[in-house]
């Protein structure tokens, strides 16, 4: 698991959207990327993404969150920081996900948890 004090200096980041900015918030997706626009940074938004699975791991059904977080792990594959503007899918990214292979490691989901960030913990630090 990445170090949570060692913050990446990247000036261009990936935008997961999350599933409720797709379904209900599009307003937020939009905000995040004016705020890091603002800030300078350069935003990719990748249009084949869905979700980062916690739908379905909440609900118990880890065989279909692990093909959601497979998904996301192949949409979101390089070195760039994976921003988030959700606490929870966020955390899914990080420790969810993580769990759920725990027994089968999967490197594009351990690479995946560890450049991602919520959007204000981003900014933040």
């Amino acid at each position: 698991m990445a170090n949570p004090t060692a913050r990446p200096l990247s000036k261009r980041v990936l935008l997961m959207g999350t599933c409720l900015c797709d379904a209900f918030y599009d307003d937020v997706a939009r905000a995040s990327v004016e705020i890091l626009e603002h800030l300078g940074i350069s935003v990719d938004f990748p249009e084949n993404q869905t979700c980062c699975g916690q739908p379905a791991f909440n609900s118990g059904e880890w065989s279909a969150s692990r093909k959601v977080a497979k998904h996301a792990a192949e949409v979101f594959a390089g070195d760039l920081p994976v921003i988030v503007p959700s606490g929870s899918c966020a955390a899914m990214n990080r420790h969810g996900n993580l769990l759920q292979f725990e027994e089968n490691p999967d490197p594009a989901v351990t690479s995946l948890a560890e450049r991602t960030w919520e959007l204000i913990d981003y900014i933040y630090n």
